[in-house]
Formats: structure tokens, sequence, C-alpha cells
């Protein structure tokens, strides 16, 4: 899309680079490899001695090659599709290149995927081999494989997978791999990703390869946001399901940028990861951030200790604030941040391995009291917005032009315009062609002028900065008629201590309710910390306490809306909601049709209509 869009109301940012029509992700690979062959391109984590490896392009490249010769001659030929169900690796993204150099594409499963929920991309994609992390895993896809005739193999990664494909494909032509990659054109299918489907089955995003290197390459020269994408001394730590399209192209991305990047597949080393690999940047979703924080709030104790934390944590929000005024932070203030830095921000660094000051947020709104947390504290989290169907990012805040709250302005090369419904609107290289056989579901995507809807509710400000009020399928129309985003409360609520999820009622009814639930791995220090005796998850949903904790939550929320949007009444339930329990999807968004189905008992209690 070179020509300029010319229409009222459009925001846009130039994109420096026009994807040649010849290059592909793969192809890209190939060409840092041979321009930088002893840079170093990613760190692997040892098994036995939990050090971080050095591997170079050249040394990443050969590995890669070798695996996709072993592909070859397992039968695995230009077109087709090969899944890939792991947790975020070296070897996710070993074999995902692998699988590109050998013509076929990576079709990703996350790792958390039941037999049923991988049935049908499996099937709906024409998977003819799988690359699994363990045994566990394959027996989770054995079922679905035993009824598919198409389906040729297995390779399990804990098994050697890379030992015996790299074995295996010694036979077959070296040159072969590099060939199957220059056949690869920008506009070919580059992978087909789920979207994790808040309701009814997922749909299979194409994304091409012109589609992820047109926000990968232009990302990275923009002189802004080089400043957290790349450089010498970049590091980036992923931690994020490589299922996720927004794991995945930053992978590209970071790479591209000259950035060394390590994987930390198990969130529970994520705390030791960070101050082994001393990453600059990280990418979470706002889940993560909140954590975070309120790990650091409940650590801090009681009593004077507490007091100590949440003066300087209050301290960092102002300070944070007073930046974007003119005047700036005051005198005062400044010494009382240089304490706070002694006191509390030093050591919030040092977790993260003291040396980040950059991450990126998405997937959800961070909320702006936590973003100025994090400034002040010195960790910039640059919130972005986007989609799968827009190969992850749309619009992205960036150093030295950041407004918190906000989903930033638009990304390099990508257009963006408000309809007259609220709904944002997209358009650019970056949009994905279609979903997997639905030609219906794709018409319906965009506008007779080729513009994507993207579903969310938002406003363009006067400075092009995007803002995500709410999901246009999720608007409440209470019987007064008036309408409610429920994301802005939800957001706010889930940002307590005490608070795992929150789904926000009230479709047709007198006023807004929400359903609540406790996070059970914070209920105990939370205890600890105001003085209270241990207790159980089911006997906290009804303790007084508690229940007044959360309804002060409730109302410092509702301090964020009008008086007719504002939560009225809640109930707090006797569980969470997880993968697990079909409540949440793999990238942990509530599925809030499944959640309203299986409590309406609750929330007509709430109504009194039982």
């Amino acid at each position: 899309m070179s020509d300029y869009i010319e229409e009222p109301g459009i925001s846009y940012t130039p994109g420096k680079i026009e994807i040649p029509d010849t290059l592909s992700v793969p192809g890209l690979l190939l060409q840092m490899a041979e321009r930088t062959p002893k840079k170093v391109a990613v760190e692997r984590k040892a098994e036995v001695s939990g050090q971080w490896v050095k591997v170079t392009f050249k040394q990443f490249l050969f590995e890669i090659r070798q695996v996709a010769r072993g592909l070859i001659a397992s039968g695995i030929k230009p077109g087709d599709n090969v899944a890939i169900m792991a947790h975020t690796s070296y070897e996710w993204t070993l074999f995902d290149f692998a699988i590109q150099f050998a013509g076929a594409r990576a079709i990703p499963i996350y790792e958390t995927s039941s037999t049923e929920q991988a049935e049908w991309i499996i099937t709906n994609s024409e998977i003819v081999a799988a690359v699994v992390e363990d045994p566990m895993m394959r027996a989770i896809l054995d079922p679905v494989f035993k009824k598919e005739r198409r389906f040729k193999q297995t390779w399990v990664i804990s098994d050697d997978a890379q030992g015996k494909l790299s074995r295996l494909g010694e036979t077959v032509d070296d040159s072969l791999p590099d060939k199957l990659v220059a056949a690869q054109k920008a506009d070919d299918l580059w992978t087909i990703i789920y979207t994790s489907g808040t309701t009814g089955k997922p749909k299979g995003v194409e994304l091409t390869h012109r589609n992820v290197l047109h926000v990968a390459m232009n990302g990275v020269t923009n002189e802004e946001l080089m400043k957290i994408l790349g450089g010498k001394e970049a590091r980036t730590l992923l931690f994020l399901p490589m299922a996720h399209v927004f794991a995945r192209f930053i992978n590209i991305t970071v790479m591209y940028g000259g950035n060394v990047v390590g994987y930390s597949p198990n969130i529970k080393n994520l705390v030791a990861d960070f101050r082994s690999f001393r990453p600059t940047l990280v990418l979470a979703v706002p889940r993560v951030f909140e954590k975070l924080y309120n790990a650091a709030d409940a650590k801090a104790g009681r009593g004077l200790k507490l007091k100590v934390f949440r003066h300087f944590a209050k301290v960092a929000i102002n300070y944070s604030r007073a930046l974007d005024t003119k005047e700036g932070p005051s005198a005062k203030l400044k010494a009382q941040h240089r304490l706070g830095d002694r006191a509390l921000y030093g050591r919030l660094r040092e977790i993260t391995g003291g040396r980040m000051h950059y991450a990126i947020s998405g997937g959800a709104p961070l909320g702006e009291r936590l973003g100025h947390f994090f400034r002040g504290a010195g960790i910039t989290v640059f919130e972005g917005y986007g989609l799968t169907e827009t190969s992850a990012p749309t619009t992205v805040n960036r150093p030295g032009n950041i407004a918190i709250g906000s989903v930033g302005q638009a990304y390099p090369g990508c257009y963006l315009k408000i309809d007259d419904d609220g709904e944002l609107l997209v358009k650019g290289d970056h949009v994905f062609r279609a979903y997997h056989n639905s030609p219906k579901e794709t018409k319906e995507a965009f506008t007779e002028d080729g513009w994507f809807r993207t579903g969310d509710i938002g406003r363009i400000d006067e400075n092009d900065f995007v803002w995500i009020t709410g999901r246009k399928k999720e608007l409440i129309v209470t019987a007064g008629g008036k309408n409610v985003a429920p994301a802005i409360l939800e957001d706010n609520l889930r940002g307590h201590p005490l608070i795992s999820q929150v789904v926000v009622v009230g479709d047709k009814k007198p006023f807004i309710a929400a359903l609540i639930t406790l996070d059970a791995e914070a209920l105990p220090q939370w205890l600890e910390n105001h003085e209270l005796e241990p207790m159980t998850l089911s006997q906290a949903i009804t303790d007084p306490q508690i229940v007044a904790a959360v309804d002060r939550a409730v109302k410092y929320a509702n301090r964020t809306v009008s008086r007719a949007e504002s939560i009225r009444k809640f109930v707090i339930l006797p569980g969470d909601f997880t993968v697990t329990n079909g409540y949440l999807t793999p990238s942990m968004k509530v599925r809030r049709a499944n959640v309203i189905a299986d409590f309406a008992d609750e929330i007509a209690g709430i109504y009194g209509e039982k």
C-alpha cells in the first residue's frame, strides 16, 4: 500500500519501508545471518547449568537448515501446514523457522489447549504433521491425529526431535532449504493464527509474509521505536506464549533490530530469569504488571513498611504525572522521588535484572495509575494496541511521544480512523488477507472501501493518540437506555490485590452489577498484611472483611464513571475463571458469554429475579 490515503479524520504514521514482493520472513532471517553471521541472535538457557548460552546467527541458521532438511526427508512439502504446541522456548523459534525453510507453514496451538480445542485448528487448517514439547502434549493431540488421514508424524522436542531430524536430513541436498526460501514471496501465506475466540469457534487468521514484515521492519526503522526495539546492548526476554501473534511478531522485530532474544518457558522461574538474563525490554499483558505491583505491595508487609511503600508508590505516580505538565516535577517532588529511588524503585528494577527501563504492554488496557507508577519507578511501559488480524501492532506509545492511559498513535505504516458509530477502523499492509475457509466472515470484517472493522470502540484525540473505551459487542445498554462500556470498570477493579477477574453485567437491567472472583495466590499475603487469620477461598468469599475490602475497591472504581454507569451490587463467585474451566481464552481474555450463561442464577439473584 504505497499510496497515501487522503480522507478526513485519518490518523497515520509514515513507514519508511515498503516490503519488496520477493521478500519473506525466512528470507529476512537469511539476510540477517549473511550480513552479521557472528552476531549473537539468541541466548538459550542450558538445562543442567541454567546458564545462558550464546547462539550466533551463523549457528542459528545452521541448526535451522539441519532441521529443515530433516522435515523435507520426512515428507514435508511446500505449502504444508505443520502444528507447533509448546511453551515459549528456543526450540519453538527453531522449529518455526525450520518449517518455513522447508517451504511449509507453522500453525501454533496454545500449550494450554485441550484435545477439543486443538481439534478445530487441526481439521480447519488441514495439519499434516506436528511438533510438540513433550509426551503429555502429544497425548492431547494424538486422538485427533488418529482420525486424520492426511496426518504424517509427530516430533517430540523432549525426545530429541532436533537431533533425530538433523540426522535424518543428512541425505538431503544442503542447498534445498535456501531454494525453498527463495521461492516464497511477500504475498504468500506465512501462517494461520487462530483467534482465542471469546465466542464461538476460533477464526483462522491468514497472515502473509508482507503483513508481519510490514510492522516488523517499519517498527525498527522508526527512530523513536528503535530506542526500545533495537541497539547493540538491547536484550529482550520473551515469556508470552509464542502461539500468540504478539510474541511471534516481537521475536522477528527484535532480531531484525539487533536485539539478543532469550526465552522463559515457565512463568514460575520468571524472576530468576529476569535476574540472570538482565533484559532491557520485556513484553507482557497488563495482568503481569498488576501482579508485579501487587506482589511488591504485599511483600512490604504491614505497619510502617507498608506505609512507606504506599507513600513512595504515590510519589512515583505524582512524579510521572508531573512529567506531562509544562512545569514538570517540583523541587520537593524531585527530592521525594530521589528518596523513593533509594528506598523502593531501585529494588523493583533489581527484580527485573537491573537493566530494564522499557516494557511494552498489550492485549488489554493497562490502566493510567499503573502506567504512571512504573514510569515514576524508572520503567516506562509503552502501551499499544493491536489484534491478530493486524499482525499485532496498530498503535503504540513511544519514547518522547507518550500519553499514559492511551494506546498511543498509529504504528508506522498504519492508518486509523473512527467510524460513525465509534468503531475503530484500520487499513494498511499489516492487515490480514482473510479468515481461513470463511469467505462470509471475511467479507463482514471489512467495510465496502476496505477498512478492517476492529470491533473496538474508541476515539482519536487532537494529538492523534488513540483511546480505547470498550468492545462494540460488549456494550451494555441498561433498562434506562444508558450505554455502558464494561472494560473501564473491569480493568480498574482487576488492579486490586484481592481481585482476579471481573465481569460487569446489566444489559436490559435497571442498574449495573458485577461478578467478581478472588485471587487465590494473593489472598494469604493480603490476610497476613491485614493481621487476619488464614482462611480458604470458600471462606473468604463470605468473610465480612474481605467483602468490605472488595466493596471499597468497587466504590473506588466507580469514581471513574457516571452514577448511571457505576456498579451498584456485586457477587463474589466461589472459584476463579481459568482456561481449564472454559471461562478464559488461552490469551487470558474472559469468555463473557460463557460466564453470563453459567452464572445466570447469580445474576438473577442480584436483580431479585429468582
